[in-house]
């Protein structure tokens, strides 16, 4: 059905039905049926005797039966009622007492042998109680109607004796009542049985999924974290190669405090100086503490959080954390389009990604080389963004190439890589619906491509009728 379209009587019955307070899944499953079936007993039981009393009027001696008809009607509406509130099992609890006190009198004053024709009513209490409550009901329901059933008997055999028949002719269709309830209650018995086994087998594999699901990702959480702090290890020597720049610029100011011991001649010159050397001890500081700041936001353990950012600012901002990472021996060259490039994915992951990315282009390159990123948009119809990082040292053979995304393969001397870099990266890409690809070849360098999908509203708004025109690539070198 469209959506927004008006429904048919019959589905706004149906929807109506199936919009009850019920906490219980299985129950409120049972509630549509159940409540039709409640319905049906409310409104036809008055009309059947409406029928039979225009129609011929009612029998002598019917009199208790249509009272007791009246009140299981009564009974089953006011059960609708009890499930519109949310008290399911009490409303067909109610009802199928009623419905055994209903045979109860009914057996106890006519007997079982008028009862024969109406075997669908015992068959109903089974099948309600089973089905609906459970095993325990169904098996209370049972002997509630071996009750019903031997009291009918007791009445046939009092009807007997008082005609002057034998006993036995009065329980001439005996068998045929209990036969049929006990293969009833057997059968259902045996189908709840399997319906609850294969419902707990259900539910106990969902849990367990469910289980697997959270360890798997608490344990993919743990895994980033780790390379981050391995990251944040690498970057410890390029930053304190920084900070000691930060505090010789600190130390180096501070001795215009020996102006002090020799006044300049004009107080106002030495009063200029120390305050711009303040002013430099406070922008160097501020330098240092957010060297520090960006180290510790890229090291904390945090949940992942995808945001929409420009890939060519934030390359800009990562550029000196990769100068530090990829050491002094190494020139890092960027190469960024001039046009704004929005993704949609957590930047610390992406740097996690980049800096993995640029250690093993680093080790790969002993005696220094250079190492190229590259950021461009895709043209449509593909879109997104390519980050490219290329470097020129000792390449991979095709087998280690097919290899390079498997955890825990690494091709570095013990003790000098996890070869969790490159799975980590190609997890993370996976996840952010990207795509990662390795050119490669011994002695000629390695080159990752970084597909990124686009913002979501950038690739809303993209159109591949009018493709945008993107300017050309400004070109820097660090």
């Amino acid at each position: 059905m469209l959506k927004g379209a008006p429904l048919n009587p019959w589905s706004r019955a149906t929807q109506w039905l199936r919009n009850t307070p019920i906490a219980d899944p299985i129950d409120r499953r049972n509630a549509p049926v159940v409540q039709f079936l409640l319905f049906v007993y409310g409104f036809l039981l008055p009309a059947n005797w409406l029928w039979h009393a225009s129609a011929s009027g009612v029998a002598k001696g019917w009199g208790p039966v249509v009272v007791l008809d009246l009140m299981v009607a009564t009974v089953a509406l006011f059960g609708v009622s009890m499930i519109r509130r949310g008290r399911f099992r009490p409303a067909v609890m109610m009802f199928l007492g009623a419905l055994l006190v209903s045979l109860e009198l009914v057996y106890l004053r006519l007997g079982s042998q008028s009862q024969l024709v109406d075997q669908v009513t015992p068959t109903l209490v089974l099948m309600i109680a089973g089905l609906v409550l459970g095993r325990r009901a169904l098996w209370l329901a049972f002997a509630s109607l071996m009750v019903v059933f031997f009291t009918g008997f007791a009445t046939d055999i009092a009807n007997a004796i008082r005609a002057g028949k034998s006993i036995h002719s009065a329980l001439d269709n005996a068998p045929a009542m209990v036969i049929p309830a006990v293969l009833m209650a057997a059968i259902l018995d045996r189908t709840i049985s399997a319906l609850r086994e294969s419902l707990d087998e259900s539910i106990s594999r969902s849990q367990e999924l469910q289980r697997e699901m959270a360890e798997r990702e608490r344990t993919h959480t743990q895994l980033v974290h780790a390379q981050k702090m391995e990251a944040a290890g690498r970057l410890a020597s390029g930053i304190a190669h920084d900070f000691n720049n930060v505090l010789g610029v600190i130390l180096g100011l501070s001795n215009e405090r020996n102006r002090l011991d020799d006044p300049h001649p004009d107080p106002r010159q030495d009063g200029l100086a120390l305050a711009q050397a303040l002013e430099d001890i406070e922008a160097a500081a501020r330098r240092g503490i957010a060297i520090n700041r960006k180290l510790l936001s890229f090291s904390r353990l945090e949940p992942t959080c995808a945001e929409t950012f420009d890939a060519g600012e934030a390359m800009h901002e990562l550029a000196p954390m990769l100068r530090w990472m990829v050491g002094d021996k190494v020139r890092l060259h960027l190469d960024i389009a001039q046009t704004p490039m929005s993704i949609f994915i957590d930047r610390s992951q992406l740097e996690l990604m980049l800096f993995n990315i640029a250690a093993n282009s680093r080790d790969a390159m002993p005696d220094g080389g250079d190492f190229v990123v590259r950021v461009a948009p895709l043209l449509p119809p593909a879109a997104g963004v390519q980050i490219s990082l290329a470097d020129n040292g000792l390449g991979m053979s095709e087998a280690v190439r097919q290899r390079a995304f498997e955890p825990f393969f690494t091709t570095k001397p013990l003790g000098s890589g996890t070869g969790l870099g490159l799975a980590v990266a190609y997890s993370l890409m996976h996840n952010a619906n990207g795509a990662i690809h390795i050119d490669s070849a011994v002695a000629r360098g390695t080159t990752l491509r970084l597909l990124l999908p686009p913002a979501p509203a950038i690739a809303e708004a993209a159109k591949p009728e009018s493709p945008r025109v993107f300017r050309e690539p400004h070109a820097e070198t660090i």
